[in-house]
């Protein structure tokens, strides 16, 4: 992959704090107009990869964010990026007009009438506080400002915090529609792996500051199958080792990684496995 359709470039990328290795050894490129999320347990080192892609942080080992160096050029990627942390915390005394006021004089690339006719569609009145809004009105608030930004790459850190399901999956289907137009890039890193599965193209799997998995949700068919395996197969299947086992139904359910589709298919019914069962077994497998 040419460093030209690369937005994010991270090579043997390391962070301690103290006798803590937060990142150790991190390497994988994002290509430009993907939608990658970003998995991991808590202490596993996203909110770290995050931080030095913005310049938050310093780091040993080399990144590049649109050909940019973090430590060196943060003002000029920032210019580039708009980062969302938790769409559910506003500050509550602030007034909506005074939100788009202050990211109107602090981010050069984001439209005060594009934000507005968002709005619009919306019952937000630039009038009101943000605390005599609902928890959805803030989600809309907070689409409507990020789709107001003309940004290169999107990143997004556990953005639907403390957010119900209802209001989760309002905001990741208008960020898809309404905002995604396969020149922006998109990182989101979040616990709730099942209600981005569908939106994903790229997939990073990090535990312990390492990376376990970087694949493309193309390639995941290829690379890994889940087979309900008929009881008279058990051995068999076990034989060509499985990166994890447990019983659904009845029956044991297992997943393969680089196992030969022809050897599967007589054990029992096949799947792609979910992002989900995929992030359990590898991660439970270290």
């Amino acid at each position: 992959m040419s460093e030209l359709s690369s937005i994010v470039t991270v090579d043997g990328m390391s962070k301690s704090f103290g006798d803590f290795v937060a990142l150790d050894g991190v390497s994988f490129n994002i290509e430009r107009g993907a939608i990658v999320g970003l998995i991991g347990p808590n202490g596993a080192g996203k909110t770290t990869t995050l931080k030095a892609m913005l310049g938050l942080t310093d780091f040993d080992g080399d990144l590049n964010v649109m050909g940019i160096d973090p430590r060196e050029g943060r003002q000029r990627i920032m210019q580039n990026v708009c980062f969302i942390s938790d769409v559910g915390v506003l500050p509550r005394w602030i007034k909506v007009s005074q939100v788009i006021d202050y990211i109107d004089a602090v981010h050069p690339r984001f439209s005060r009438e594009r934000a507005l006719e968002l709005l619009s569609s919306t019952d937000i009145r630039v009038g009101k506080k943000v605390k005599q809004l609902s928890k959805g009105m803030v989600t809309q608030l907070h689409l409507s400002l990020v789709m107001a930004i003309d940004a290169d790459l999107l990143v997004l850190d556990e953005p639907t915090i403390g957010l119900d399901i209802l209001y989760r999956k309002e905001f990741y289907d208008r960020l898809l529609n309404d905002y995604f137009n396969h020149e922006t890039s998109i990182i989101v890193s979040t616990h709730q792996v099942e209600e981005i599965e569908n939106l994903l193209s790229h997939l990073l799997f990090i535990d312990r500051g390492r990376i376990v998995l970087d694949s493309s949700m193309d390639d995941l068919s290829e690379q890994y199958r889940q087979v309900l395996v008929n009881p008279d197969q058990i051995e068999r299947a076990r034989e060509l080792g499985p990166i994890s086992s447990r019983e659904v139904l009845g029956k044991e359910s297992m997943i393969f990684e680089h196992v030969d589709i022809e050897l599967l298919n007589p054990l029992g019914e096949l799947h792609v496995p979910s992002v989900a069962d995929l992030f359990v077994a590898k991660i439970q497998r270290r």
